[in-house]
């Protein structure tokens, strides 16, 4: 199934396979044990709120914790929280669950947890709950024109 996640990675040129489970939670967890990939190479995307320095989406490790501390610093914002859910589904126009950082409603700044970087291939939602995107962090940072930084709390 396409997604406009899919599609803009097709536009882009940036190889990734796809992925179909059942969803029936939300969460990296879930999805991770659904298409049987390890949770620490499983993304979720996460929209945070860095005040007047707008919004950014911060792409973790399924089984590590945002540090809004290290966030704000490799944003270089004063603080930075988590968006509501409103907000992160009308920024994005993914639902929360769904949410993947390309083809998003709004062009969002990308930042990536280092630590993805050891892993050849990570799963990271295509912007439809119930599918994933099987990519290169590499690539997944060329294609969102994201940084990489240091995020786990």
């Amino acid at each position: 199934m396409e997604t406009r996640a899919s599609k803009y990675l097709k536009k882009k040129q940036v190889p990734f396979t796809t992925v179909e489970y059942k969803h029936e939670e939300k969460g990296a967890e879930f999805a991770a044990r659904a298409i049987g990939f390890a949770l620490e190479k499983t993304v979720k995307t996460l929209v945070a709120d860095l005040g007047p320095n707008g919004y950014v989406l911060a792409l973790m490790p399924g089984d590590k914790h945002l540090s809004m501390k290290k966030l704000a610093k490799a944003c270089c914002a004063k603080k930075a929280a988590m968006a509501d859910t409103e907000t992160a589904q009308r920024l994005t126009g993914y639902w929360v669950g769904g949410i993947s950082p390309f083809g998003t409603r709004q062009k969002l700044p990308v930042v990536m947890e280092k630590t993805l970087f050891q892993y050849d291939e990570v799963a990271i939602n295509a912007g439809q709950r119930g599918i994933m995107l099987i990519m290169k962090p590499k690539d997944i940072l060329r294609a969102s024109d994201g940084i990489g930084a240091d995020l786990v709390y």
